[in-house]
């Protein structure tokens, strides 16, 4: 457990106070390394996952309830415990300091202390090899200090940017980069970490901004999109977050990826934040912390016996992984329990998948499920499909997390009108390429559906001020491109996709739940025709512009062009 102490400087003029990073450690009581300072910890209980050990033990030895614990590593070297071979699996935690507060030796511990890294690494006898742990762990904190935004809980909710500075200088010693304050205010790689807003009497505040650009999510979402509808019936989780461009990336693109279709994701932040469900297998490197493959198995079976899910590649698929697989999903049936599945991360997919179904229904588990993974976007799934691969549940993440084939969006923003004497006019970009001429004046903007199907025709921008799609008349529709293609619709309804969020500064718009947001996506999705939504060659859908609106826009690049002739 780490902390950052916040210790008021003795001074007559207001200061930033002393801050240090520090970790707390237990004087161990008995044997082996009796007098020495550790790291909280014990042996995993049968019925409890490492996970739920490292919260128990922490409890037992400190009286800390250190709320969400990190994997750290795992640590096997032979001869670091004088007891045996012991494996150690390390978690860790950054906590505010009132977290450790009430912490208090347990029976088998002398005494608990927080110490400064310098004091814990370089003055304390530690025990094991300890020292080895909080150097990664330390390193590890340091990392997330500069690539995410875990400085924020240090911070009070209106700071200054030299708070922040020394937030991160506690953490990390060498961070003196100069121009601090200017950098992260205007450098294009830190837009978005920070931003000024006013209050109601038009005076600066500062805002810590916590949700990554709208843009980002909307790209991993929109892939996400396109996987669900290969994917069909199947299940899909999300698999980025190692792969994520950093840590609020991951857990706000798991967000994306759930409101678009995906059923789980693997990041349990994400899932503790957003009630997203949580899904996932254990890692290679856990069989290889093992004596044998098979030995891996049946420990993780006795484990979670009621969400086992094989990892079946870490040596070789067919000859090893899914006999070992096998032999663990009939040791648990013999408890009256059923092995949910097994995962396949390399290879040929379609080919090891066929044989693996095929190893399993010999074996009378064909209940078991085949999870698949291995960069897999919608066009690799596509083609896995047509090559009859059997696969029920597909783990996707560097493809999906990074929206690789278009990971930025061409957003713009444009002026379509301006004050003029107390007047808003409308104004115009003018290009040379005619698709980025923007279309001027305030607009509304219309979904304009088919009663009869119940699928969208057509999207019908307009000006607030004349006659509006909802009130049911002939509606004309043209293609501002082409004109002369167009036609009129009279049995339609119109609904406005213009809600407004903020009014004079003020929300006036009561946010959905995720799961609403999850459920609109699909009600928006089925208005459209598949036509519309193939992957392959896709029909245009159609964004038409009112009469009034055409006309402004024309009678606008005339002036414009009539201006640079004279």
């Amino acid at each position: 457990m780490f902390t950052l102490t916040k210790r008021e400087r003795k001074t007559v003029t207001k200061t930033l106070p002393i801050r240090e990073l520090k970790v707390m450690l237990i004087k161990r009581k008995g044997w082996p390394f009796a007098g020495r300072w550790a790291l909280p910890g014990g042996f995993c209980q049968e019925n409890e996952s490492i996970y739920g050990a490292a919260k128990r033990e922490l409890m037992e030895e400190t009286g800390v309830d250190g709320g969400h614990l990190e994997y750290l590593n795992v640590y096997s070297q032979p001869g670091r415990d004088p007891r045996g071979w012991i494996i150690s699996h390390a978690f860790f935690a950054l906590v505010e300091e009132w977290m450790l507060e009430h912490r208090q030796a347990a029976d088998d511990a002398e005494d608990v202390g927080l110490f400064t890294i310098q004091e814990a690494l370089q003055e304390l006898e530690l025990a094991f090899d300890h020292r080895t742990i909080i150097e990664d762990a330390y390193r590890r904190i340091q990392q997330q200090m500069l690539e995410t935004t875990i400085a924020r809980q240090f911070l009070p909710r209106d700071f200054t940017l030299s708070e922040l500075y020394q937030v991160i200088q506690s953490v990390v010693p060498d961070f003196e980069e100069p121009n601090f304050i200017r950098k992260i205010t205007s450098t294009r790689s830190r837009k978005g970490i920070v931003e000024e807003v006013r209050d109601e009497e038009g005076n600066l505040l500062s805002s810590n901004q916590n949700k990554p650009e709208t843009y980002a999510m909307t790209l991993i979402a929109t892939k996400a999109s396109r996987i669900k509808q290969v994917a069909n019936q199947d299940t899909l989780l999300e698999f980025g977050t190692r792969r994520a461009q950093e840590a609020d990336a991951a857990i706000w693109g798991a967000r994306a990826s759930y409101v678009a279709g995906f059923h789980a994701t693997s990041n349990m932040l994400a899932g503790e934040r957003f009630g997203i469900p949580t899904a996932g297998t254990h890692a290679h490197s856990w069989v290889q912390s093992f004596m044998s493959e098979q030995e891996a198995f049946d420990v993780y079976a006795k484990v979670l016996p009621d969400q086992v899910t094989l990892l079946v590649d870490t040596f070789d698929t067919l000859n090893s992984g899914v006999p070992h697989a096998i032999n663990t999903a009939k040791k648990l049936e013999s408890q009256g329990k059923k092995m949910n599945a097994i995962r396949l991360d390399s290879g040929d997919l379609a080919y090891l998948s066929i044989q693996a179904r095929q190893m399993l229904d010999d074996a009378g588990l064909d209940y078991v499920k085949i999870v698949a993974s291995n960069d897999l976007d919608e066009n690799t799934i596509f083609n896995l499909k047509a090559q009859g691969a059997r696969i029920d549940t597909w783990g996707v993440g560097t493809q999906l997390i990074t929206a690789s084939d278009q990971p930025s969006l061409g957003g713009v923003y444009k002026l379509v009108e301006r004050e003029v004497d107390g007047v808003m006019l409308p104004t115009i970009k003018i290009s040379a390429n005619p698709e980025k001429v923007s279309t001027p004046g305030k607009k509304e903007v219309f979904r304009i559906i088919d009663p009869k199907h119940g699928k969208a025709i057509a999207d019908y921008i307009c000006y607030p001020g004349e006659e509006q799609p909802l009130q049911g008349g002939p509606l004309k529709l043209f293609n501002p491109l082409h004109p002369y293609l167009k036609k009129t619709v009279t049995r339609y309804e119109a609904v406005n996709m213009l809600e407004p969020i903020f009014v004079n500064g003020r929300k006036v718009y009561e946010l959905p739940t995720l799961d609403e947001i999850r459920s609109y996506h699909r009600e928006q999705m089925d208005l459209f025709w598949p036509e519309y939504q193939r992957k392959l060659n896709p029909e245009i859908y159609r964004v038409n512009v009112s009469p009034a609106a055409w006309n402004m826009k024309q009678k606008l690049i005339a002036e414009h062009v009539q201006s640079t002739e004279e």
